[in-house]
């Protein structure tokens, strides 16, 4: 098994602990759209704690990637909720999954097709 696919693997089993019915195909390709930062620990995972990378997350993923043009009030307001529900003692919030979080918040699947 490769890295990679061992990297999916983790996430498609972490994943169902947050979401009963998920598109794995989506999470797989959301994953391999991430490219090399998910085998570093730091980028890998999304820190709720930090303003600054939550900030990166709107611009670069929502903004740039997703292409929305709702008004920064209502991005944050939904990375907050992927963060609540991905849960606060969760250490282990997965980029790859807050994105596809993110993603199927948006209705966006299509720019993964």
């Amino acid at each position: 098994m490769s890295k990679l696919d061992e990297k999916i693997a983790l996430y498609n089993t972490k994943i169902q602990e947050i979401v009963s019915d998920y598109n794995a195909d989506l999470l797989e390709k959301i994953t391999r759209g991430l490219g090399p930062s998910i085998y570093n620990k730091d980028a890998e995972s999304i820190a709720c704690s930090d303003p600054s990378e939550l900030d990166r997350v709107r611009t670069n993923f929502l903004q740039k990637k997703l292409g929305l043009e709702e008004d920064d009030a209502t991005l944050d307001a939904a990375i907050k909720e992927v963060c609540e529900q991905m849960g606060s003692s969760n250490r282990n919030k997965y980029r790859a999954i807050f994105y596809y979080l993110l993603t199927v918040k948006f209705s966006k699947e299509s720019i993964y097709a």
